[in-house]
């Protein structure tokens, strides 16, 4: 008796846009160029939330390989929730209309798929408006871009304000990261999330962390197949803790250091009630005596470690 082979996990390529036609073409270029491998390029979708630039007509340059969803402008988190109810693949890889994918990534992505993971996140190339690296080595990643979703698993999550809600599937034990830099992040002034006045982009992270864990807290009543109601209580202190933390370091950065007093304490009252390691704590009282923020994201290159990258990805020139 033979065995049946698997049929291949077939693959949702969902571009967010808004207002970024001049990075459309070359979002959706990465995507027909994937190389081959174990999945099935199942659709491109391009999702255009209320674009009023040429996103339009770039869109029609490629109508013959992509499916586009156009509505009125409903902002990036309904746009992501958007992303996972209308893909039909059984995975998902969002892609930032601004960023590219290495021609390797679904390849790559779809070899780490095993029955029990749900979110496979990989490591970025960040660059500036031109295209060209901004940092000498690759950076961790966790942002859309980075990221395969497990379709099924993603829309328990819903409604989702960031990628940081698909994060708790990796939480919960079903993520695997590849120190692979499969993707290049681009950044710029018109980037979603803020980074020009201080704080604000803290304060974003901190309001998706208490998102996520008034979300997980709700999930408790109905668990889902990936976690217990135990582990989803747990997650979600880890998540306050971390809304917490953001909120001190969005304190610091706009000098306001009393202000900081408040969630630096709920930031350990909720890593210990979580019983996680206290060290993300310990950086932050140390940020919190220093009156210095952490570094923002990126991290300067002095701090970014090195990942293992295959020579196949190293002679392309990522």
């Amino acid at each position: 008796m033979t065995n049946t082979p698997l049929p291949l996990p077939r693959i949702s390529c969902v571009i967010l846009c808004h207002n970024y036609g001049r990075y459309l073409d070359r979002a959706i270029t990465s995507c027909l160029e994937q190389e081959p491998g174990n999945y099935t390029l199942h659709e491109i979708l391009v999702i255009d939330d209320g674009s009023t630039d040429d996103t339009p007509e770039i869109c029609r340059r490629h109508q013959e390989y992509v499916r586009v969803v156009r509505r009125p402008r409903r902002g990036f988190a309904q746009t992501l929730t958007d992303a996972v109810l209308l893909a039909e693949g059984d995975w998902i890889a969002p892609l930032d209309a601004d960023d590219w994918f290495h021609p390797a990534k679904l390849r790559t992505c779809s070899n780490a798929i095993t029955p029990d993971r749900l979110l496979i996140d990989h490591w970025e190339t960040v660059v500036g408006t031109d295209g060209h690296p901004l940092l000498p080595e690759p950076h961790p990643g966790g942002n859309t871009s980075t990221l395969l979703v497990r379709r099924d698993a993603a829309r328990t999550l819903l409604p989702v304000t960031n990628e940081i809600h698909f994060h708790a599937l990796r939480d919960a034990g079903h993520g695997h990261t590849l120190p692979e830099p499969l993707v290049n992040y681009r950044l710029h002034p018109a980037s979603m999330t803020d980074r020009t006045l201080n704080g604000s982009s803290q304060h974003y992270r901190a309001d998706v962390c208490t998102d996520l864990a008034h979300r997980l807290i709700t999930l408790t009543a109905a668990p889902p197949t990936w976690a217990t109601a135990a582990a989803l209580r747990r997650i979600a202190r880890h998540y306050r803790a971390r809304s917490a933390g953001h909120r001190v370091e969005a304190h610091l950065q706009q000098c306001r250091r009393l202000l900081a007093l408040r969630p630096l304490t709920a930031m350990l009252y909720h890593s210990l009630r979580g019983r996680a390691p206290v060290t993300a704590w310990l950086r932050t009282l140390a940020s919190f005596a220093r009156n210095r923020p952490l570094a923002p994201h990126p991290p300067p290159p002095s701090t970014v470690p090195t990942p293992t990258i295959p020579p196949s990805l190293r002679q392309s020139g990522v």
